[in-house]
């Protein structure tokens, strides 16, 4: 059973309890999206062929605490870094290190800025260097299964009308999409409810409200969806050790549609866009 709570009534996540946010909410989760994509946007002037993944952590921390935004991941769950970090093979949860990124590398970079108490939830793709024509197609069919799930993210539709338009995409170009990740409430919780499958049944799962904040994450894979996490208990990736490619925005449910709290202010998002623009 699905019971919609006010936001402000609900202080912890409860199985099967989604909180509707008012404009208060709207506004705080702005504020909150806006850093972490201006942080993301600046990132992309340090991706390199010779970075390490550690540099880019310290950056992402260094603007955020200068900036009124602490990581969410920080201590999150025992995590120590501000990003993760998935390069190439992996699927999520990447943690930063020493090793240099190398031409032909594609990462997703996953970042959390809490600014006044509201979380902004965002990921994106970053080719480094010259990346081969399947990383890229790779990339662009990610890009395209997130667009469809946006566009279908809007009252009078439910949660599995989204997983269903990212499915049709990745399947229809033979990628695959992750089972063992999905898409989450956020707020001024982390992780909230409700939880959102990037695959499944058009008209299956929770009907969309206006007040609804969640995030959008798809992971397609260029092989199957099988994945595993590594004895670290945090990197997981592919099973087939084929590439994987994922992004991510924060959205709101409105009376019409559906509003992006993580837009990049550089046009930034897609890398693929970005470098035909």
């Amino acid at each position: 059973m699905i019971t919609y709570v006010e936001a402000p009534a609900k202080a912890h996540r409860r199985s099967g309890v989604i909180p509707l946010h008012g404009s208060e909410g709207f506004e705080g989760m702005r504020k909150a999206g806006a850093l972490t994509a201006q942080a993301l946007d600046i990132l992309t002037e340090f991706v390199e062929p010779g970075v390490p993944t550690a540099k880019l952590d310290q950056i992402a921390y260094e603007f955020g605490m200068d900036n009124g935004g602490v990581p969410a991941t920080i201590f999150y769950k025992g995590y120590r870094h501000s990003l993760c970090t998935s390069i190439n093979h992996v699927v999520c949860h990447g943690i930063p290190d020493e090793r240099p990124l190398r031409d032909g590398d594609i990462v997703n970079i996953d970042l959390t800025f809490v600014v006044d108490g509201w979380h902004g939830d965002s990921s994106r793709m970053y080719p480094v260097g010259e990346i081969s024509r399947k990383a890229e197609r790779l990339i662009e069919v990610t890009y395209a299964s997130i667009e469809a799930g946006i566009a279908a993210a809007k009252p009078g539709n439910t949660t599995g009308d989204i997983g269903a338009a990212i499915q049709a995409i990745a399947e229809g170009e033979r990628m695959s999409v992750v089972r063992d990740f999905v898409g989450h409430g956020v707020g001024q919780l982390f992780h909230d409810e409700p939880n959102i499958l990037h695959f499944g049944r058009a008209g299956s799962g929770v009907p969309l409200k206006p007040g609804m904040i969640f995030t959008i994450e798809p992971m397609i894979n260029l092989g199957r969806a099988d994945v595993k996490i590594l004895s670290d208990g945090w990197t997981a990736v592919t099973r087939d050790r084929t590439l994987s490619s994922q992004c991510e925005h924060s959205i709101g449910i409105t009376e019409t549609g559906c509003e992006i709290f993580t837009l990049s202010p550089g046009g930034l998002f897609n890398p693929m866009a970005a470098r035909t623009a």
